[in-house]
């Protein structure tokens, strides 16, 4: 027990907390007010809240959909990525709650920063957001239980996890447009998910995102096939030999 708590780290759980209070204020006092829908998991949520008895708060579906595929994860993230993502998902729900039924904050029919403005409010709400769900991958957690299903079931399905995000977000903005008679909000949560995509990736890799990989084999055909049709990338191949062994090898 003490070798798996000494597994977690403090500072982890605080950025996660953080995380989770900034990836709120982002949906509730930007998206969620003016009716747009955030990606993944969140999006739903807000998708769900709209069309059922106020009862039924965003925070409680950020819940009910979240924890699931948080758990289901469990077996292929591991412990401590679960206890993290779940922790996370538990801050983000209760900053949630707190700012839409507790805080004197009227986020009824605008933003309380944006008014309705739907540009302001996609593109401030998603780089909100996006820091948020920045910071949470960064610091071993989760944000939206969509990542750990992208995880489960892309690879059997063929398709990478930026693909299956991708193909699940255009799929929700298609069915919001349909549910709710209107193409105007979906097509402006697209700005939302765009803005929260590019901020995610600039928290957790920074300012340059390239990465590079040398791999010493000797199955270079092999191991050069199975990585080009994982990333989809070109491989440069070059020929090398051990120092000691003299066997040929490729790096």
């Amino acid at each position: 027990m003490k070798e798996f708590i000494a597994k977690f780290s403090p500072l982890n759980f605080l950025m996660l907390l953080a995380a989770g209070i900034i990836n709120a204020i982002g949906v509730t006092l930007f998206i969620a007010p003016v009716q747009l829908y955030d990606s993944g998991i969140s999006g739903t949520s807000i998708l769900l809240s709209q069309l059922t008895p106020p009862s039924l708060s965003l925070s409680f579906f950020l819940i009910v959909l979240n924890i699931p595929l948080l758990l289901l994860g469990f077996r292929r993230q591991g412990a401590v990525f679960s206890v993290y993502a779940i922790f996370t998902v538990c801050v983000y729900s209760t900053s949630a709650w707190l700012i839409t039924d507790v805080l004197p904050i009227d986020v009824s029919i605008a933003s309380p920063l944006a008014g309705t403005d739907l540009f302001l409010c996609a593109l401030f709400g998603g780089i909100i957001s996006g820091v948020g769900s920045g910071l949470a991958i960064r610091y071993g957690g989760a944000m939206d239980g969509i990542e750990v299903a992208a995880i489960i079931f892309a690879k059997p399905l063929g398709l990478s996890v930026g693909n299956f995000v991708l193909i699940y977000n255009v799929a929700l903005y298609i069915i919001c447009g349909i549910a709710m008679n209107s193409w105007i909000l979906p097509l402006y949560s697209i700005v939302t998910y765009a803005a929260g995509s590019k901020t995610v990736d600039f928290i957790v890799d920074g300012l340059d995102s390239s990465k590079a990989a040398m791999i010493i084999t000797t199955c270079p055909n092999e191991i050069a096939q199975k990585v080009s049709e994982e990333f989809g990338t070109g491989l440069t191949v070059l020929d090398a030999r051990g120092f000691y062994s003299g066997t040929p090898t490729r790096p």
